[in-house]
């Protein structure tokens, strides 16, 4: 099992309705194969956190590419101020992390848009960022 979390803050100078709408489409975007939950993030510095589950790495790679995934990328990432990603799984594959890091990867050459939305942020950390992990 491969639990993909994620953690944001919206930008101070986004009207709230804006974020609302963009935070609701992102309650009900769960691809097919995954299982997770969206909401407010408490006990830190973001605003808002999700985890997805899935059950290996061939899911994974269809829930980040799913176009419903990708449709809430591109219209909440111009609304984040800092995103961080990080991924727990009870998988013992010494290679996971590089297998996830080439998922990413895939996804960011397959969708360049992304990468230039994410550049734009004050602040992406973690296991979805590009640039991050050797080739």
């Amino acid at each position: 099992m491969i639990y993909h979390c994620i953690r944001f803050t919206i930008r101070p100078d986004v009207p709230r309705e804006t974020a609302d709408a963009i935070v609701q489409g992102m309650t009900g975007q769960n691809a097919d194969n995954a299982s997770g939950v969206f909401g407010r993030d408490f006990g830190g510095e973001y605003e808002y956190g999700a985890v997805n589950a899935v059950e290996d790495l061939a899911s994974y790679e269809k829930m980040m590419n799913d176009p419903a995934h990708l449709e809430v990328d591109r219209l909440g990432l111009p609304l984040i101020s800092k995103f961080a990603s990080f991924d727990i799984t009870d998988d013992q594959d010494p290679e996971m992390d590089a297998k996830i890091a080439a998922i990413h990867r895939r996804r960011f050459d397959a969708h360049p848009d992304l990468v230039e939305l994410i550049d734009d942020l004050d602040e992406y950390i973690g296991s979805a960022a590009p640039g991050r992990h050797a080739a």
